[in-house]
């Protein structure tokens, strides 16, 4: 059975990624992309299903991990009854191919070590061929091909690569294990000194660029940014949610969804947090990509995309794996993608106003794109949705999927009221934003209960509530808001977290969801209350795995983390919240 979710640690190289557990065993690692298929699915099965184990032979005593400071390189240590070992595992940067290396280093004693490596393409269920070539292992099946390279003999048995060694103090054994495609030339041999240093660097180089002195939190705040920047298709500038798929959102059910996408809502999350932390660069890739995958086809918009602005994430289930924990089922694709989500809309255009304001040169086609996206708003923004959360029940009337849509008509109006050119369409839609607007005030509030509510005609509270006056819809402090802040906190807290939407006492039982938890401190601040804003902020902290990481959600009952991990929205609330309880930031709705 896999490791608990808190047990992993995340490698990058800005093209896909992988976990680590803290037993020194690689689960999860989809190539060439983030959004591929996966080659190690242990993750989400057995380790029939694909992993790699590097560790002492004999019974472990003691381990610990961290770190590398700054950086994307993680070091284990081991100890067992004869000895200690140093693993130094990290994905290059800064090479022709695409590579997972492991340095193993003796600290003390003489101590026997084991290598595993199955490779198992298509999400665990292809078993390769191997075969010896110029002092390489090749692995291949169809398109893919993998090469491993180390300083020691390794034998083949049962489809996977075996190896025993000894490692004395100061003594190094090197793996690398290389991807390409079966058309391709096989890779040459990897300079692994080299590569460490020039990896090292590039995390440093990029995270020193951050002011440490802007926040009261500095290093949960830069493993945010670092984590963020782990999670960008670097060639294209997208972010994807999360490098997995069907972690499970709650034991015993079916919330396991497919994260390996980019999400339109965290555009603005995103855009925010990486001005205020000072990357312009990312900020404007993001943007870049963002206006590309719309162009002006906004009516026809899905709300995620793969990392290269393809549409398609057709959803299918794998049913050779048995999940993450027993938790079925696994799927790959997100039929959510075709959502009617009006506020995903909002989001872009409020992106693209923030990028403005945060300092971004406008790009040629950005006025294009807006346009067509509020004038699809005209067109549907009565209409019924899934809502923030992409309920897969029948379409309500969600309150934030509203306040969304006016948010991309005010700062369509706001961005060109002063374009003569452009009155007739900015009178039209600044009439129809006041009419939107008086609505939402109408319908989304229940004087019965005294507060917002999820949905037109409803009587409950969700977490996205929270945004309405981090988006500048209504002042933190209007005795509306306060008495649906009073009441988010009433009915969706559980130990200092909220959860997105109460409990159902029918359904699986979720965990409390951390960006909802850093967004009611944004709250709080807003409000003034900002010792109390602290400490919400500091519960979410209080969440994050040894190494700093977070998932989703976190589950209070059990005390660990849920869903999928480690999640870009979780650490973009982090940095947003931490850089906004230090100081003057540039926020969504102004200021």
């Amino acid at each position: 059975m896999s490791c608990p979710i808190a047990d992993y640690a995340l490698l990058s190289d800005g093209e896909t990624a992988a976990l680590v557990s803290r037993d020194g065993c690689i689960d999860w690692l989809c190539w060439p992309r983030f959004d591929d298929d996966a080659c190690f699915a242990a993750l989400l099965g057995r380790s029939e299903n694909g992993c790699w184990t590097i560790s002492p032979a004999e019974a472990i005593k003691r381990n610990v991990r961290r770190y590398q400071d700054d950086t994307l390189l993680i070091e284990t240590d081991f100890e067992v009854a004869d000895g200690a070992v140093r693993i130094v595992d990290f994905m290059p940067v800064g090479i022709s191919s695409r590579s997972v290396i492991r340095i193993v280093t003796g600290l003390h004693g003489t101590v026997k070590m084991r290598s595993e490596l199955r490779l198992r393409f298509n999400y665990g269920q292809l078993t390769p061929l191997i075969e010896r070539a110029d002092g390489a292992l090749l692995s291949y099946i169809g398109p893919d091909r993998v090469t491993l390279r180390s300083d020691i003999e390794m034998h083949i048995k049962d489809g996977a690569i075996h190896g025993t060694f000894d490692v004395q103090p100061g003594e190094t054994v090197t793996f690398v294990m290389a991807y390409g495609r079966t058309h391709e030339p096989v890779p040459e041999s990897v300079d692994v000194q080299a590569a460490l240093r020039t990896t090292q660097r590039y995390w440093r180089d990029w995270i020193a660029k951050f002011d440490v002195s802007r926040t009261a939190w500095p290093q949960a705040v830069k493993r945010s940014l670092l984590t963020l920047k782990a999670l960008i298709y670097r060639p294209t500038g997208a972010i994807v949610a999360a490098p997995t798929t069907s972690l499970p959102e709650a034991p015993d059910g079916q919330l396991n969804w497919d994260y390996r996408y980019a999400w339109l809502r965290d555009t603005s999350f995103a855009m925010v947090a990486l001005l205020n932390a000072g990357y312009h660069d990312e900020a404007q890739a993001w943007r870049d990509w963002l206006l590309r995958t719309i162009a002006t086809e906004s009516e026809h918009s899905r709300i995620m995309y793969r990392v290269d602005g393809g549409r398609h994430l057709p959803e299918w289930t794998v049913d050779w794996l048995q999940g993450h924990r027993y938790a079925k089922p696994v799927r790959i694709g997100n039929a959510a993608a075709h959502q009617h989500q009006l506020d995903v809309l909002g989001e872009v255009v409020d992106c693209l106003h923030v990028a403005r304001r945060g300092g971004l040169a406008p790009a040629g086609e950005e006025y294009l794109v807006e346009r067509h996206i509020v004038e699809h708003i005209e067109k549907v923004w009565h209409l019924p949705g899934a809502g923030i959360w992409e309920s897969r029940s029948s379409p309500k009337h969600y309150t934030y999927s509203r306040v969304m849509a006016w948010v991309a008509l005010d700062r369509f109006v706001n961005g060109h009221a002063c374009d003569d050119g452009r009155a007739p369409l900015v009178e039209r839609l600044e009439s129809l934003r006041e009419r939107l607007r008086e609505e939402i005030l109408r319908e989304a509030w229940n004087e019965g209960v005294g507060s917002f509510t999820q949905y037109y005609g409803g009587e409950e509270v969700d977490a996205s509530l929270l945004l309405m006056p981090l988006v500048g819809f209504i002042p933190a402090d209007d005795p509306r808001m306060s008495s649906t802040m009073d009441r988010i906190a009433r009915d969706l807290s559980e130990n200092g977290l909220i959860r997105r939407h109460p409990k159902d006492p029918r359904g699986p039982d979720e965990g409390t969801f951390l960006a909802c938890s850093c967004w009611m401190a944004d709250c709080l601040n807003l409000q003034g209350r900002k010792e109390e804003a602290q400490r919400q902020f500091e519960r979410v902290l209080a969440a994050a795995n040894d190494v700093g990481l977070l998932s989703e959600q976190y589950n209070t009952q059990r005390g660990e983390l849920a869903g999928n991990f480690p999640q870009a929205l979780s650490h973009l609330a982090v940095i947003n919240t931490a850089l906004g309880l230090s100081g003057p930031t540039l926020q969504r709705g102004g200021g």
